[in-house]
């Protein structure tokens, strides 16, 4: 008589990036806002890397400069129900919803996953708007510079690189 064999459970690796410009009433500026968050998204999984926290611009209708890393996160989590856990989190810090840009206590968003690519309503990996954003890849850089972007086969080393590189001014 078999017994019951036990399947192992689909583990899934995500570069999730983190950005904060508002002051929170209990982790305090938006860098105190980020690492918390850092520590409280390893609910969903395990945290196999995490970046720094970088200080950048403000971008769009913010006003303020934000505190941007990013991390690596191992879950079973499918990619909608990493991004329901996502926003679940976004809201236990206070996010509301607001103008596109605007200022924000936290924003978390999917930027990678180890499944490729995912398209569905509310949902696009790889996020679209990464590969021109500094304050996402130089943190995911400093933590994943060899996770291949499965749009444009190039690695996050070679999309930062792109993205930095000294031009020439026009004559």
């Amino acid at each position: 008589m078999g017994g019951l064999r036990k399947t192992s459970e689909v583990r899934n690796l995500y570069l999730v990036a983190l950005g904060s410009n508002r002051r929170h009433h209990r982790f305090g500026a938006p860098a105190g806002v980020v690492r918390a968050a850092m520590e409280e998204l390893a609910a969903l999984g395990t945290v196999l890397a995490r970046s720094p926290v970088l200080v950048t611009p403000a971008m769009g209708a913010a006003q303020r400069r934000f505190a941007n890393a990013a991390l690596v996160l191992e879950s079973e989590l499918a990619p909608p129900a990493l991004l329901a856990a996502l926003k679940r989190s976004e809201r236990a810090f206070g996010r509301r919803r607001g103008r596109r840009w605007g200022d924000r206590v936290l924003d978390c968003d999917i930027i990678l996953w180890s499944g490729g690519r995912w398209a569905s309503a509310g949902l696009t990996i790889p996020h679209p708007d990464y590969r021109h954003r500094t304050f996402v890849l130089t943190p995911a850089c400093t933590i994943a510079p060899d996770w291949r972007d499965p749009a444009s086969g190039l690695r996050l080393a070679q999309a930062h690189a792109r993205l930095t590189r000294r031009r020439p001014l026009p004559r």
